[in-house]
């Protein structure tokens, strides 16, 4: 299955800019509440979102996130739960 990283979205602090969305359409979707989702992300009872990404979509997730004006998007290594960004 090779390496995984947990990707998580601080949905409650997006403020919609749609950045993620262009970057990575087949990970990141514009919702009818102006904000983000994570495309079949899982809901956290805090309002963030959750989903484990396999390493081939690692850089372009990373991309998305570093685009965040925010910084709502955070990507952690499963292995050593280090938080990457």
């Amino acid at each position: 299955m090779g390496k995984t990283y947990k990707m998580q979205h601080n949905r409650p602090e997006c403020i919609g800019c749609g950045a993620c969305a262009v970057i990575a359409p087949d990970f990141w979707e514009m919702n009818d509440d102006g904000k983000s989702d994570i495309v079949d992300g899982k809901d956290m009872p805090n309002g963030w979102q959750e989903k484990i990404i396999q390493e081939k979509d690692f850089d372009l997730n990373l991309e998305a996130a570093e685009s965040c004006p925010v910084e709502v998007i955070h990507i952690i290594d499963n292995e050593t739960n280090k938080k990457i960004i």
